[in-house]
C-alpha cells in the first residue's frame, strides 16, 4: 500500500495516526471538514464532507487504502448520527468501490457489543448488541463492510476500538483502554498485512483487566520492512503496551462506580424478565 487516505484526520485518533504514520508511506492524504494543519512532506490535504458522495469519491482518486475515522465520535441524537455515521460510512465504501480502492479500514467501536454484561467474555464471533444509537451506527458500518467485501471484493478490517486515551483515568477503563502507540501499531498492521477478506479486530491494549480474554491471537509486530506476516479474525491489538498498573489507579474510582453499575444492570435484567419496555439503561459501558 503506497497511498493512504485518512478520513476524520482532524480528530483525536486521526491526529495520532497522522503523526505515527507520517513517512511510512509515499503519500498520506488527510481529509476532514474541520481545519487541518498544513501538509508536511509526503502529505496531502483534501477537504470532503462525507455526506457528499461526489466529494468523497474525488478524495479517493489514486488511493490504495482508506482508514475511515470520520464520524460523530460518541453517543448523540439520531439526527446527527444518521448523516455522519450512517450515510457518511456508506459513501466511503461506495466511493472506494467506484475508485478501485483495494482496502478499507473501518473504525468501529466496542459499543457495537456494549450491551453484553461486563462479566461475560466476548470475542469477534458474538452477535452485535449495541448500547445506543452510536453503537447501532457502528454495527451498520460493519455490515456495510461485510457487504462490500463479499459482493465487491474489497479487503475490509473493522476495528472495534475501545477507550482511546493517553492513559486510563480509572480502573474501569482498564477493560477497554487503547493507547495511542497501540492504535498506530494496529492500523499499520491492518494496512500492511497480506491479503485478507474481512476481519473484525478489537482495538484494546494489553491491559491488566481485559474485557476480551478470548481474543488471544496477536497482530504480529511490524518488521523493519514494514510488512505484517498475517492477520485474521482472532488477532487482537494487545502486542506492544503492557497496560497500566492497578496500583496507580485510585481504588475509590472503581469500587463505588462498579457497585452502582452492577445494581443498575441487575435492575435492567429483572425488568426485561418481567417484560418491561420502559427500561432504557444499558448493562455495561
Amino acid at each position: 500500500m503506497n497511498r493512504i487516505l485518512i478520513t476524520g484526520a482532524a480528530g483525536v485518533i486521526g491526529r495520532t495516526l497522522r503523526a505515527g504514520l507520517r513517512g511510512r508511506y509515499p503519500m498520506l492524504r488527510l481529509s476532514d471538514i474541520a481545519p487541518l494543519d498544513p501538509a508536511a512532506a509526503g502529505e496531502e490535504i483534501v477537504g470532503a464532507d462525507l455526506t457528499d458522495l461526489a466529494a468523497v469519491e474525488a478524495a479517493m482518486r489514486g488511493v490504495d487504502c482508506v482508514v475511515h475515522l470520520g464520524a460523530i465520535p460518541g453517543e448523540d441524537i439520531w439526527d446527527k448520527i444518521l448523516p455522519n455515521n450512517v450515510v457518511g460510512t456508506w459513501n466511503v465504501f461506495e466511493a472506494a468501490r467506484r475508485q478501485g480502492v483495494r482496502r478499507v479500514i473501518y473504525a468501529s467501536s466496542h459499543h457495537a457489543v456494549g450491551f453484553y454484561r461486563r462479566a461475560r467474555p466476548i470475542d469477534q464471533t458474538v452477535v452485535p448488541r449495541p448500547d445506543g444509537v452510536y453503537g447501532v451506527s457502528k454495527v451498520f458500518g460493519e455490515a456495510v463492510g461485510r457487504l462490500f467485501a463479499d459482493k465487491h471484493g474489497l479487503s475490509v478490517a473493522c476495528l472495534r476500538i475501545g477507550a482511546f486515551r493517553d492513559k486510563p483515568i480509572d480502573r474501569r477503563l482498564l477493560h477497554v483502554w487503547l493507547s495511542p502507540r497501540d492504535a498506530v501499531h494496529l492500523v499499520g498492521c491492518c494496512i500492511d498485512a497480506p491479503d485478507y477478506h474481512f476481519v473484525v479486530v478489537y482495538g484494546v491494549s494489553n491491559n491488566t483487566r481485559n474485557r476480551y480474554p478470548q481474543c488471544r491471537g496477536r497482530i504480529p509486530r511490524l518488521p523493519a520492512a514494514g510488512q505484517c506476516r498475517g492477520l485474521c479474525g482472532r488477532h487482537f491489538a494487545r502486542s506492544r503496551h503492557r497496560g497500566c498498573d492497578l496500583a496507580a489507579i485510585p481504588r475509590r474510582h472503581v469500587h463505588a462506580d462498579g457497585v452502582r453499575r452492577r445494581r443498575r444492570a441487575d435492575r435492567v435484567a429483572v425488568a426485561h424478565r418481567r417484560g418491561s419496555t420502559s427500561v432504557d439503561r444499558k448493562c455495561c459501558p
